[in-house]
């Protein structure tokens, strides 16, 4: 697959300030909700969930040609750094693994419904799909 280097650029940008924002973002509702349960992740993911359903809503989804540039600086890039699926799976295993199994089982559906709830959230917000 060819990708043109703008693209490539807009992507490494993104992802640049979208993994700070994480760290950022997932450390601060940490530090004020605790480290018990893993807030700071979800706060992440479903704040991620919600802004690509305002990105979706707002400018539609992107065809099957090559993203184009806007699309693949914040949806590829900004918010593909910020949200994180392998620090979710991580947590998930290690509450399971410290016999948490409600914890760990309340991660997984919250993540998932209220992920897809603050997707469609976003693009309802937006104005829905063009």
């Amino acid at each position: 697959m060819d990708v043109e280097p703008m693209i490539l650029l807009m992507v490494a940008a993104g992802g640049a300030l979208g993994s700070m924002s994480r760290l950022a973002v997932g450390n601060g509702v940490s530090a004020w909700l605790g480290a018990g349960f893993p807030w700071g992740t979800l706060a992440v993911n479903l704040s991620g969930a919600l802004l690509m359903g305002l990105l979706a809503g707002a400018v539609g989804l992107p065809g099957p040609e090559a993203p184009r540039p806007g699309w693949a600086l914040l949806a590829v890039g900004l918010l593909g750094g910020y949200t994180t699926v392998s620090s979710f799976s991580l947590q998930t295993l290690l509450l399971w693994r410290q016999g948490r199994t409600g914890a760990a089982l309340a991660n997984v559906l919250v993540t998932l419904l209220a992920g897809f709830a603050a997707l469609g959230l976003g693009v309802w917000l937006a104005g829905g799909l063009t």
